[in-house]
């Protein structure tokens, strides 16, 4: 499997987990249950941006607080890193 193909998979991943994390911490907030904690959402934000961004917005979920709003941060952050790749690397 060529390197750049799999970087894409595993970031794929990476935000899928990250959209799971959202959802299973919507549920658990529903259901009255332990929470995931809110530094555990911030890294999996931190690490997978897209995911934790639609997980905010389709569950509904940490959509009011300030800090959460970071993780747009880490998605722009996150297209100039993939875009300086593809620029330096793959262009």
């Amino acid at each position: 499997m060529n390197t750049a193909l799999l970087a894409i998979l595993i970031y794929l991943v990476i935000n899928a987990i990250s959209l799971c994390a959202y959802a299973y911490d919507k549920y658990k907030a529903v259901e009255g249950k332990w929470r995931t904690r809110e530094s555990t959402l911030l890294f999996f934000g931190f690490l997978g941006p897209w995911g934790a961004v639609i997980g905010m917005y389709r569950f509904h979920h940490k959509t009011q607080k300030p800090k959460f709003k970071l993780n747009f941060l880490f998605l722009i952050l996150h297209i100039i890193g993939i875009a300086l790749l593809v620029k330096y690397y793959l262009l």
